[in-house]
C-alpha cells in the first residue's frame, strides 16, 4: 500500500511527558497530543513511540523499580501495557481517532522479513486512518538490548518508515549548552548538524522515571539523520507542543538531516 502525501511524523513521548513529572499517567497530556494529530491531521500522519507501561504499572502494583531485577520491570511492563493502551483508546475514542498497538524489539530491525513486515502492517493502519503506537516488547527484552527510553526504538522506526520527521518530548527545552546549565541560564541549541559538537555539550543527567537522557536522544538524533530524516528534540510538558514548535513559538532542538548539512 502507497505513502500518502502527508507528511509522516514519528513522535517519541517518554515517562516524564506521560506522566508530567509525577507518579501517574496524565490523561491530559495523552489528550494533548491527540487534540494536536486532530488540528494536523490533514497535513500529516502520525505514529507514536510511548514509553510509560512501566509508570502505569506502579499505579496498580507497590513495587518500586529503580535497582530492581530486570525480570521484575519486564513483569511490571506486561501490567502496565494494557492499561496504558486502554488510556490512549479511551481518551482518543473521544476524540474521534483510531488507536493501535505494535510492540517491537530490537531483533525486529535486524532481521529483513521482520522490517518489511513492521513497514507493510504500520503503511495498512495508517492508511486506515489507524494511529500505530508503538513499545518496546518488554517482556521478552533483556538488559543489553533495552532501548534507553525508546529513543533507539523510535530512531529505528523512523527510519525504516521513512519519517520526515522524528519529534522526541522530553521534560526540557531541548538540548541546553553545557556552559547555560552549569550556570543555571539554560540556552538551548536550536539547530545543530554536528552531531559530535551536540555531544559534548550534553551534562551526565538521568531521568526520573526513563532509563534515557540527554546521551541516548542524540543516539537517536544520529541513527535518524543518517537516513535523511530531522529530529526535533521538544519540551512536551506544555500544552500544543508539537504545533508550536513548529510555528516557532517555543525553543527546541532542531538536528538536521545528512542532505542539509552542507547547507549550513
Amino acid at each position: 500500500m502507497g505513502r500518502s502525501d502527508k507528511k509522516r511524523i514519528v513522535l517519541k513521548v517518554g515517562s516524564n511527558v506521560l506522566t508530567k513529572g509525577t507518579d501517574h499517567i496524565s490523561r491530559g497530556k495523552i489528550e494533548d497530543i491527540g487534540s494536536q494529530i486532530v488540528a494536523l491531521q490533514d497535513d500529516y500522519e502520525f505514529v507514536i513511540v510511548s514509553s510509560g507501561a512501566i509508570a502505569v504499572a506502579k499505579q496498580f502494583v507497590n513495587l518500586e523499580s529503580n535497582g530492581i531485577p530486570i525480570n521484575v520491570k519486564q513483569a511490571l511492563a506486561a501490567i502496565g501495557q494494557p492499561h496504558l493502551m486502554r488510556i490512549f483508546q479511551e481518551s482518543y475514542r473521544d476524540l474521534g481517532l483510531l488507536t493501535s498497538q505494535c510492540l517491537l524489539s530490537y531483533s525486529d530491525f535486524e532481521r529483513e522479513q521482520s522490517k518489511k513486515n513492521i513497514v507493510n502492517t504500520i503503511n495498512v493502519l495508517i492508511a486506515n486512518n489507524y494511529i500505530p503506537i508503538i513499545n518496546e516488547n518488554d517482556t521478552v527484552a533483556t538488559d543489553e538490548i533495552q532501548f534507553g527510553d525508546n529513543d533507539k526504538l523510535a530512531a529505528l522506526t523512523a527510519s525504516l518508515l521513512k519519517a520526515d520527521i522524528l519529534v522526541i518530548a522530553t521534560n526540557t527545552n531541548g538540548i541546553c549548552t553545557k556552559e547555560s546549565v552549569e550556570n543555571k541560564t539554560y540556552q538551548t541549541i536550536t539547530e545543530v548538524a554536528d552531531i559530535n559538537s551536540l555531544e559534548k555539550e550534553i551534562v551526565a543527567e538521568i531521568s526520573t522515571h526513563g532509563t534515557g537522557g540527554m546521551k541516548s536522544k542524540v543516539q537517536a538524533a544520529k541513527i535518524a539523520q543518517d537516513s535523511g530524516i530531522k529530529t526535533w528534540i521538544v519540551n512536551g510538558l506544555g500544552d500544543n507542543f508539537i504545533i508550536n514548535a513548529m510555528h516557532k513559538k517555543v525553543p527546541f532542538t532542531s538536528v538536521k538531516p545528512e542532505s542539509e548539512k552542507e547547507k549550513i
